[in-house]
């Protein structure tokens, strides 16, 4: 980013040059605020006499426009917060990362970013990371408490370091903390509501394996809308990617299930290409349901028919009850659910 320098009265139109810009002016700031120059000129300069609102769209500028905040304007950071995710390559969790780091900063702490990539550090390398860094707190993200088989001990030992934590996706009762959590049971009660309203009568589940809380809510939630609509139905545990989604739409389909309710939309893609390779067409011969609502999948083909994940709502609530705990707030060691939407798109149509 470039820096621009205002610790004098600026003219009423100075050149300031930086790194992929030749020259901008005051004016450029001015249009991408929608306020006059002399506003800018007092942003700026620190002076007095510009409403709140004003100075934030201002300083908004400066950052599209790619140019440093002058030193005096520059928050100093509350604390850092570790954010910790499994992966960057399925796109629900770049998505939740990013309404998190905003939202931290928004209230002025620093995120400091882990990821569990193969090969990697793994949970608990990385929390000591962040511990040693001196992180006021955490939020896990689809971590290992999600995962059953796993020992909940860690967390135990990271409330005796003393640091706060908010744990997202994954309800654990074995670990005294609050949680964030998507009706994973009502979500596939939605999915398979809607293909026995288009007539599906033989549905399958593709989701991830048994041991993760959301994989096994949402078989129990299948099961229960099975047995409510009176349908037949298969479930497959396999991987949350789309090659788990590939293999277990073989066995699906081989089951003669006409509908597939997916545990993540990287599993639908998966689907949607195992029934391709078998010659069918999606929706016309195979109806297909995701979940997470993630990035462009309103752009796939076919536009994928989705459950969507309340990401940015939950994402926020993760922020203010960590906030409330390092605050020193008593917050309940409870499960926060929120609600799932169901999004209609083109990979789900009457049964033939």
């Amino acid at each position: 980013m470039t820096s621009l320098d205002t610790d004098r009265a600026p003219d009423p139109a100075p050149a300031v040059s930086g790194r992929g810009v030749s020259t901008a002016r005051l004016a450029d700031i001015a249009a991408q605020a929608s306020v006059s120059e002399a506003t800018v000129s007092r942003v700026l300069n620190g002076k007095a006499g510009v409403a709140s609102g004003t100075r934030q769209k201002v300083l908004a500028a400066l950052d599209v426009l790619g140019y440093d905040r002058p030193v005096r304007l520059r928050q100093r950071s509350a604390g850092l917060v570790g954010l910790v995710i499994p992966e960057l390559t399925n796109p629900i969790f770049p998505a939740f990362a990013q309404v998190i780091e905003q939202s931290l900063s928004g209230y002025g702490y620093t995120p400091v970013l882990g990821t569990q990539m193969p090969g990697g550090a793994t949970e608990a390398e990385l929390v000591d990371q962040l511990v040693e860094r001196g992180v006021t707190g955490i939020i896990f993200l689809s971590g290992l408490h999600a995962d059953l088989s796993s020992d909940p001990a860690r967390y135990d030992r990271l409330a005796g370091r003393g640091v706060p934590f908010v744990l997202v996706n994954g309800y654990n009762e074995a670990v005294a903390a609050p949680f964030v959590s998507p009706d994973d049971r009502a979500a596939a009660r939605i999915a398979v509501r809607h293909l026995t309203d288009l007539g599906h009568q033989r549905i399958g589940l593709a989701v991830g394996p048994g041991r993760f809380v959301p994989a096994a809510r949402k078989a129990e939630g299948f099961a229960r809308a099975l047995e409510e609509a009176g349908a037949q139905g298969e479930v497959r545990h396999t991987l949350f990617t789309v090659e788990g989604g590939h293999a277990a739409a073989g066995s699906l389909l081989d089951a003669g299930c006409t509908g597939i309710v997916c545990g993540s939309d990287l599993m639908a893609l998966g689907v949607v290409r195992a029934a391709r390779e078998r010659g069918l067409d999606v929706p016309r011969q195979l109806s297909v349901v995701g979940y997470d609502d993630s990035e462009l999948i309103a752009f796939t083909d076919p536009p994928l028919t989705t459950v969507r994940q309340p990401v940015r709502a939950m994402a926020n609530a993760a922020v203010q009850t960590l906030l409330e705990e390092i605050g020193g707030s008593p917050v309940p060691h409870a499960e926060f659910v929120f609600q799932p939407e169901l999004v209609v798109r083109a990979s789900t149509a009457a049964a033939r």
